[in-house]
């Protein structure tokens, strides 16, 4: 990339970031309170909430992580893919409009873990304190690999040091978040979403229709294993069958959905179920759309991009693919760099739309349900509001000093938080929703379970020096979630019921009282 190139992207990208703080700066004289800078009041649009969502959910990987996984391996890496749309589509239809209302009907409920305490009646607020410990926990690695996406874009870019590069993003990320709370995040979330999206589409479709030759002769020049046929089947992954376990494991990724808290608290902060059905609409089509294109990426990136051969030695990650394509697109084939510095902020967009969400649920569990909840019962709105604040910068520097190491892998830390959140909430929040059996014990069992079989799984060696996980080739997701199921179930029937209080509350929630 040519000096004057280089000036343009800077433009672009500076003309973004100031207007993602000036949204931050215009949001943080509308809050007034706890409800305002955590749920921005219940005053979510529709197609606000859906592009949110679903912008604050997809983070780097989708623009960075399942490209270059597909990129390197083939088509077979598009099972996760799969898995996620159908977790987006039950999640949108069986658990947006219950969650809503089950949240106000228990004592309006403004985060997760408050949500599970009043749904168990849990006067001892522990419920409250494990939710909010274990979201802390995970977050920190999910938050982490949104800094490290975003640090590796502008190194990639501007060919600065990664600690320098990671710097920079985080000071931008954290002033926003830390200014405009929740209706910042999710109006920034928006616009991120509408970015992302029209990179995906017009990226890949310009390459491939402007691309030399047939993309198949081309595949199989550049090395693919198996061959172009082999690299475009879904049940092929790197020239090799793919296994049954492996199509399990990434199909699997749909069941997180059911338990990510800075998706769900999408749901509770919609204005009226009637906005509801725009949302579900809206952010059903944007994942179709997203998901196929990134896969698409991954593809024509391999013969857009040929002779290069990413990942190779002293070639860039294959997770920069996209990165690349827009690249050579706007700076040396169409040398229109100030446009393809727009396409490059939709990568910035994606890390940025995660990053913001995932410090400001961590700062909720910590301020609402910690500080308030449990240490300072009659704290007063302003200063959980600064208890929030500090959380959203303490957060965000520990999240920065684990994404301090440049070989970290975006995909490897997002599977992990994935998994822990998934398995620790997923099974809860469906059984809590649909089963009124469910109790206390057991809802306080499952979550632990849950979050500690991912962290056995995934972390301990347990298997010649390896963890399970990568011994077995199962992803901890499936594993976790299982157990978390099984066990609320079985605790729930080996212990006493709930209250007709909280079954009274359970059928209100159902039939919308």
């Amino acid at each position: 990339m040519t000096n004057s190139a280089i000036v343009w992207v800077l433009i672009a990208f500076g003309v973004y970031l100031i207007g993602m703080v000036f949204i931050g700066a215009v949001y943080m004289r509308r809050n007034s309170n706890s409800e305002d800078y955590f749920l921005g009041g219940r005053n979510l649009g529709g197609f606000v909430a859906a592009l949110s969502a679903q912008a604050s959910d997809m983070s780097g990987w989708l623009l960075m992580g399942l490209p270059g996984a597909v990129y390197a391996f083939g088509t077979g890496q598009a099972w996760i893919a799969i898995g996620l749309f159908i977790g987006t589509v039950c999640n949108w239809l069986f658990i947006s409009a219950r969650l809503r209302r089950y949240t106000i009907r228990a004592n309006n409920s403004l985060t997760l873990p408050m949500f599970f305490e009043n749904r168990f009646h849990d006067k001892k607020r522990i419920l409250l304190s494990v939710s909010s410990i274990i979201i802390v926990i995970f977050f920190l690695v999910y938050t982490a690999s949104a800094l490290a996406a975003g640090g590796k874009l502008f190194h990639s870019i501007f060919h600065i040091d990664y600690r320098v590069a990671l710097t920079v993003g985080t000071i931008v990320i954290l002033i926003y978040t830390f200014m405009g709370g929740f209706m910042a995040v999710c109006v920034t979330d928006f616009i991120q979403g509408m970015l992302m999206l029209v990179g995906l589409l017009a990226v890949p479709l310009v390459a491939y229709f402007t691309m030399s030759g047939n993309i198949g002769d081309v595949l199989n020049q550049s090395g693919v294993a198996g061959g172009s046929a082999s690299f475009v089947n879904l049940f092929e992954n790197n020239g090799e069958p793919i296994k049954a376990i492996d199509i399990i494991s990434n199909l699997a990724w749909g069941l997180g959905y059911f338990g990510m808290p800075h998706i769900l608290v999408r749901f509770m902060a919609v204005r009226d179920e009637k906005e509801l059905k725009k949302s579900k609409v809206v952010a059903i089509l944007w994942v179709a759309l997203s998901l196929g294109f990134a896969c698409f990426i991954g593809v024509v990136g391999r013969a857009y991009l040929y002779p290069v051969i990413l990942g190779a030695e002293g070639a860039a990650s294959t997770e920069n693919v996209f990165i690349e394509m827009i690249t050579k697109m706007f700076t040396s084939q169409f040398a229109l760099p100030f446009v393809g510095g727009i396409f490059l902020c939709g990568i910035l967009a994606a890390i940025m739309s995660t990053a913001d969400s995932q410090l400001l649920v961590t700062a909720s569990s910590v301020a609402e349900d910690i500080y308030k909840g449990v240490v300072k019962k009659d704290a007063e709105d302003e200063k959980v509001l600064i208890v929030s604040r500090i959380t959203v910068l303490l957060v965000a520097v520990l999240a920065y000093l684990i994404a301090l190491n440049p070989n970290s892998s975006i995909m490897t830390l997002v599977s992990d938080a994935w998994a822990g959140f998934g398995s620790a909430f997923g099974p809860i929040v469906l059984l809590s929703l649909f089963w009124k059996r469910t109790n206390f014990q057991g809802a306080l069992t499952g979550i632990i379970s849950g979050a500690v079989t991912v962290i056995v799984w995934d972390y301990l060696p347990v298997i010649n020096g390896q963890t399970i996980g990568v011994a077995t080739g199962l992803y901890s997701l499936v594993v976790g979630f299982a157990v978390s199921f099984v066990t609320i179930v079985v605790v729930s029937l080996l212990t006493p019921p709930p209250s007709e209080e909280i079954l009274k509350e359970f059928e209100d929630a159902k039939n919308g009282v």
